[in-house]
């Protein structure tokens, strides 16, 4: 695995969807489902915090006379 670093977000999540499908195949070792579990973990917070960071990024944006404002996403009714 790329160090947490250099892993992007679509890589972490193809390796965290991988191991899903591994452990909802049910004929892992517990041994390995818990490795497969606890790299599933790390992967998730790499997911998590990279979103996180894109959030802070968006939450401010540039309106037409160049002052920030607050990003809030419209949720549908």
């Amino acid at each position: 695995m790329e160090s947490k670093e250099e892993l992007s977000f679509e890589d972490a999540m193809k390796e965290l969807e991988s191991i899903v499908e591994k452990l909802e195949a049910g004929d892992v070792p517990l041994e390995q489902a818990i490795t497969y579990y606890q790299k599933g973990m790390d992967l998730s917070k790499i997911c998590n915090d990279k979103l996180s960071d894109v959030e802070e990024k968006m939450v401010r944006i540039i309106n037409s006379q160049g002052e920030t404002e607050p990003f809030e996403m419209q949720e549908e009714e």
